[in-house]
């Protein structure tokens, strides 16, 4: 049984055609070249439509009843209309973040990279949070008969500022914005925003090498930013990304705690793999054990990082082979 797999980010959206849980063929395209999901699956599959028999996307959005409005993109994205377009019994629409999880249970151990080692209690919830052009969330709850996903919006919740440090930099965004999430911090435009932030405390501490990255960049600093800081030859940089990683840990720690995660903390998202060494140098365990009395609780919690950039694909497969016809 073949099955048309998707995940369907703000910036990227990646689309896979699946047979017996191994990818056949995979292809990212940028989301916002796209007027509509259906235009981006019939760039995809060509005159292939008739192979399929169910399709299932992870959307980074919130959904309800098999439709989702984009939270970062302007698409409007219906199931009947793509199982009309498909032509195609069964199509289905869940969190991005809900296929991630799916897709997290069927991962070798090698897709995993370890950030607080402690045993998981197999019987506990378990949390998601992943980084990108947003900040996702998501909860897992075990059952009888396996386990539930709650999908969640909590990336939008209130940027929190912990020290003096971390109000200037909330001041310095409510001049941007009229609210301030932790999704204006924790994603690619939020570290560009911090490595703004850094540089208007000590514009004497620019490199020129960056300034001249940064003002000839299309648009997109992130990736500037954290390649000098991970190679250590920029002062500012490193400044920016270790502000993030606090600030992701912390949140990553807030979630854990509001649901008692004992099952463990996967950390998800496409940023996370490509700053591994600075994940792994101790400031994200730092910040998210740090709860005053509930510290022993996170202390005593797995974290996880999500290396196979496919999970979500492999999560939208698994439950697109679920669905009865």
């Amino acid at each position: 049984m073949m099955v048309l797999a998707g995940d369907v980010g703000g910036t990227k959206t990646a689309l896979a055609l699946v047979q017996g849980g191994t990818i056949i063929e995979r292809k990212v395209y940028p989301s916002a070249a796209f007027t509509s999901l259906e235009a981006l699956v019939r760039e995809f599959l060509g005159q292939r439509g008739k192979e399929i028999s169910r399709a299932c996307f992870g959307i980074a959005g919130p959904v309800s009843e098999d439709s989702c409005r984009t939270t970062n993109l302007r698409w409007v994205v219906e199931a009947r209309n793509l199982e009309r377009f498909l032509g195609v019994p069964r199509v289905t629409l869940v969190n991005d973040f809900h296929a991630l999880a799916v897709g997290i249970s069927v991962l070798p151990a090698s897709d995993l990279a370890v950030l607080n080692d402690s045993p998981s209690d197999p019987n506990g919830p378990w949390v998601l949070i992943g980084a990108g052009t947003g900040l996702g969330e998501a909860v897992v709850v075990r059952t009888g008969s396996g386990y539930d996903v709650v999908a969640s919006e909590g990336g939008h919740a209130d940027f929190a500022p912990r020290n003096e440090l971390e109000i200037d930099l909330l001041r310095f965004l409510l001049k941007r914005h009229a609210r301030v999430s932790y999704e204006r911090v924790v994603c690619g435009r939020g570290l560009a925003a911090l490595y703004e932030f850094v540089r208007g405390r000590s514009p004497e501490a620019e490199s020129p090498v960056v300034r001249e990255e940064v003002a000839s960049s299309s648009g997109d600093i992130a990736p500037i930013i954290s390649r000098h800081a991970l190679a250590g030859d920029d002062t500012l940089c490193a400044q920016a990304l270790s502000l993030f990683v606090s600030i992701y840990g912390a949140e990553a720690g807030n979630l854990a705690l509001k649901v008692v995660s004992r099952g463990g903390v996967f950390v998800a998202g496409g940023i996370a793999p490509k700053i591994l060494p600075k994940l792994l140098d101790g400031t994200f365990r730092s910040a998210f054990v740090a709860k005053g009395r509930l510290s022993p609780l996170l202390e005593a919690t797995p974290v996880k990082v999500v290396l196979n950039s496919d999970a979500g694909l492999l999560g939208a497969a698994e439950l697109a082979s679920r669905l009865a016809l």
